[in-house]
């Protein structure tokens, strides 16, 4: 299994996403320092009813608990765009 892959399935078992996309950015970041170690860079943008009534900290601490120890083990950095169904069909 993909890191992609990977943090796919931590997000959507934990928060049961409409929309899910997970993008690996890490080829941009070669050579930068946070990459030597072989962690990636990942672009996240997600849609759950999870959401609701929380503030954008607290949406990214879900994403963050979400993925656990994949952001020890394979995450160095996480662009997140966290949204409820309804922000995503606003706006």
């Amino acid at each position: 299994m993909t890191r992609v892959e990977r943090i796919r399935s931590a997000l959507q078992v934990a928060l049961a996403p409409t929309v899910l996309t997970v993008v690996d950015d890490s080829g941009k970041h070669a050579g930068h320092a946070g990459a030597r170690d072989g962690r990636g860079h990942f672009t996240v943008m997600i849609v759950s009813d999870g959401f609701a009534g929380l503030a954008p900290l607290a949406r990214h601490r879900r994403v963050y608990a979400a993925l656990g120890e994949l952001m020890q083990t394979d995450i160095h950095a996480l662009s997140i765009r966290a949204q409820t169904p309804h922000e995503a069909a606003t706006g």
